[in-house]
């Protein structure tokens, strides 16, 4: 056998993807990812590493098609006896890697590619949080793996000695890529010197090339009966539970009451005879205190009762494939959740994100639409209710600039998961030609 045929299949494992199942921002991440990789090596051995327990097989979607992977646990955890446990892993790597099947599946990698859940590379989520984020880039450098950190954000940093790791790791990484101008000026300004154009690059989300998918029945009669109902205009709402909460604005130091905003634009909208509106839950925690489907079916009952059923809330149990499917229906959507509104304008959907945070408006700019990020920082609610209007009054404008700007985003999407997987098959023909020696 000669050329492909003769090579081994490509092995990969992803970090930075925890909860993917309950927050859809980082399951598209994870989903993108996985289907990205698997088009083009359909028959790599990829392990995904969440925060469950043990050694489990699961699946991505490629095309629509389930293809099978393998997860294994990986957790910043007290219970060092556990194997999952990073300091578990570091230890059986000074052993020699000694019992711990998590790490012999880092030591078999080709590569391993670390996305920190998109936006978590930073020190102002606290020091846990951080540790859990750098534990994986350190295993993957401690055990000579080439490490790829897919777009993200980096930073702030507010402790100089947690910079001065974030570098560290940065720099020992095979590459290191940004999701946005303002991320890569980050990350720029964090390697200093080190700065090297070939392994530090400007990117786009991963989650621009995720793949939608029609939901599973009986929520697609569902859904395809109610666009269909009538010929108007839909405009798509998320609403966040984690900034509808008192506690929440009071965290991200919020000028008004987020919520109540929504609450207020979707009657304006209502308003409208031939509008409909469909609330879209975008990270579900049930039994947590800023689960999205809590605040979307309060938002709901409120404007059933006036509204009947021009207005509806996204069915339960959608996956982030097929909550693009929903939101890519729609003519504009309002999105608190950032990752909701890159699925809008992956989907060539204008979308306006309220914003609690700087870490949308790059996405927003990488596309053209750096002014419909509405800042809740520092708009109260008449004017943050303002903003949104305009946003989708100006619409049309906003779906002629997508029509240009977002095949040329998903096209970089692609481009730049041609130069991950790239990376691991350099390294695995390095590795064979080695064992042939």
């Amino acid at each position: 056998m000669t050329g492909n045929l003769s090579r081994p299949a490509l092995s990969a494992c992803l970090f930075g993807v925890p909860g993917a199942n309950l927050n859809l921002g980082v399951g598209a991440l994870r989903a993108a990812t996985l289907s990205g990789l698997l088009a083009r090596e359909p028959a790599a051995d990829v392990t995904v590493f969440d925060d469950g327990w043990g050694q489990r097989r699961g699946h991505a979607f490629v095309a629509g098609s389930p293809v099978p992977i393998s997860l294994a646990g990986a957790r910043h955890s007290r219970r060092y006896h556990r194997p999952e446990s990073y300091l578990n892993m570091r230890i059986s790597a000074a052993l020699g890697g000694l019992g711990n099947a998590g790490l012999a599946r880092i030591d078999a990698a080709d590569v391993v590619l670390d996305v920190s859940g998109g936006d978590s590379f930073s020190d102002i989520y606290g020091e846990h949080r951080f540790r859990t984020v750098a534990w994986p880039k350190r295993l993957a450098l401690l055990r000579r793996r080439p490490l790829v950190l897919l777009p993200q954000t980096y930073g702030p940093f507010r402790s100089a000695r947690l910079r001065a790791e974030a570098a560290a790791l940065a720099r020992g990484a095979t590459m290191a890529w940004a999701r946005d101008p303002e991320s890569f000026a980050a990350l720029a300004d964090l390697l200093g010197p080190d700065l090297d154009p070939r392994r530090h690059r400007q990117g786009v989300d991963v989650a621009f090339g995720l793949e939608p998918r029609v939901p599973d029945e009986p929520a697609y009669q569902r859904l395809t009966g109610w666009f269909e109902a009538a010929p108007g205009p839909v405009a798509g709402v998320n609403v966040s539970g984690l900034i509808a909460r008192a506690e929440g604005r009071t965290q991200f130091g919020l000028a008004g009451d987020t919520h109540r905003v929504a609450a207020r634009l979707c009657e304006r909208l209502l308003d409208q005879s031939d509008t409909r509106v469909i609330i879209v839950p975008h990270v579900l925690t049930p039994n947590g205190t800023d689960d999205d489907r809590v605040a979307s079916e309060r938002l709901y009952a409120a404007l059933a009762v006036r509204y009947g059923d021009r207005v509806a809330l996204s069915p339960s149990g959608l996956d982030p494939h097929q909550t693009k499917w929903v939101i890519a229906r729609t003519s504009w959507l309002c999105g608190m959740r950032m990752h909701a509104t890159i699925a809008a304008l992956s989907s060539g959907v204008p979308a306006a994100v309220v914003a609690y945070s700087d870490k949308a408006r790059g996405v927003f700019t990488s596309v053209g639409q750096r002014r419909h990020v509405a800042d809740a920082r520092r708009l109260p609610d008449d004017d943050l209710l303002g903003a949104l209007w305009e946003s989708w009054t100006g619409r049309a404008t906003s779906a002629a600039e997508l029509a240009v700007q977002t095949p040329a985003a998903v096209e970089r999407a692609a481009a730049q998961m041609d130069e991950f997987v790239a990376v691991a098959r350099a390294e695995r023909d390095r590795r064979g030609a080695v064992g042939a020696r």
